[in-house]
């Protein structure tokens, strides 16, 4: 099969593109031909950050496509089914960016008839990440504000329709104020240019002194002590990505006199969870049903993943980029 391997930490220029030995899934797994590929922030930081094997690895969380084989031990899944399926081996995103994946069945998700697999690519990790930071750790309920820090990101978009949907107040932010306009059509009511505005002395500008209830952080870096100085007593703050590539630091005493909550998120070692098998399968749903979008900025070709990769890292996008074999 065709894959993008990369054997060395760098920029996009260390993928490559060639024949790898096709997978063989074992008894309790399942092959999938992938119809397409989501590139996400932590296929892009483990490209440059972390080692690959020494034979070379292929990237990728995320990807949708169509069961081929499953192991004799596997139940609940049928060659020729429509997929969604999320992958990781050595602590790295693993197996998407190929022609064909080979996945555990607890990390499939069936689609339904017609659904497209370039939308179905998004849902592994930016809707499940989305609904877990708002409503199993924010505890978002109608009425509350939320800010969705990173708005115009794959995660972003899912976390701003997602708390439009629930009755919530959405402000976002974002580094092009130019592209606010677009984003209200996804749930955004207000906007905050995060690179020319302070974004705490914004929202709290915005909710008369109180703050926001919830902060959904995609960006991180120096940005997250604003967010907890941003955010009403009481409330919680999950950080969901480094998009800043900064280090982030938190003043504790702010968060104890504050008695706000700071909530991890990491979706892979959650995702074999039956909770998380349920609200997948309903957000599944709602997108099938046209409720709520899966937002694609740039579909390329899986032989072009390098230059699909340097385009994943430019600022000014909306939504994903999706690669497909």
């Amino acid at each position: 099969m065709k894959a993008a391997v990369y054997r060395r930490n760098g920029g996009p220029e260390v993928l490559s593109y060639e024949d790898v030995p096709d997978p063989v899934p074992g008894t309790d797994e399942v092959l999938i031909r992938t119809e397409a590929i989501s590139i996400e922030g932590g296929d892009l930081m483990c490209r440059l950050l972390i080692p690959p094997p020494a034979d070379g690895f292929v990237l990728g969380y995320s990807s949708a496509g169509e069961v081929v084989a499953v192991g004799s031990a596997v139940t609940g899944l049928e060659v020729g089914q429509k997929v969604c399926a999320f992958g990781q081996a050595h602590g790295l995103p693993a197996g998407s960016h190929a022609e064909l994946r080979v996945v555990r069945p607890e990390h499939c998700w069936v689609l339904p008839d017609g659904f497209d697999p370039k939308a179905a690519a998004l849902v592994p990790v930016t809707f499940s990440t989305a609904y877990e930071a708002l409503f199993e750790r924010g505890r978002l309920t109608s009425g509350d504000t939320v800010l969705v820090q990173g708005a115009a990101s794959g995660v972003g978009l899912a976390a701003m329709q997602l708390a439009k949907k629930a009755g919530a107040r959405v402000i976002g932010s974002a580094s092009n104020p130019a592209r606010f306009e677009e984003l209200r059509r996804y749930g955004l009511d207000e906007g905050i240019d995060y690179r020319g505005e302070n974004v705490r002395d914004r929202v709290l500008a915005l909710t008369g002194g109180r703050g926001v209830d919830l902060a959904v952080d995609c960006v991180g870096g120096s940005l997250l002590q604003q967010l907890i100085e941003a955010t009403r007593h009481g409330g919680h703050i999950v950080p969901l990505g480094t998009a800043s590539r900064e280090e982030s630091t938190v003043d504790v005493v702010s968060l104890i006199r504050s008695n706000t909550t700071l909530h991890g998120v990491g979706l892979a070692s959650l995702l074999h969870e039956a909770r998380v098998h349920a609200y997948m399968a309903d957000l599944i749903r709602r997108i099938a049903d046209g409720e709520l979008e899966a937002v694609i900025d740039r579909v390329f070709p899986l032989a072009d993943a390098a230059a699909a990769h340097h385009h994943a890292e430019q600022r000014g996008r909306i939504g994903r980029v999706v690669m497909v074999p």
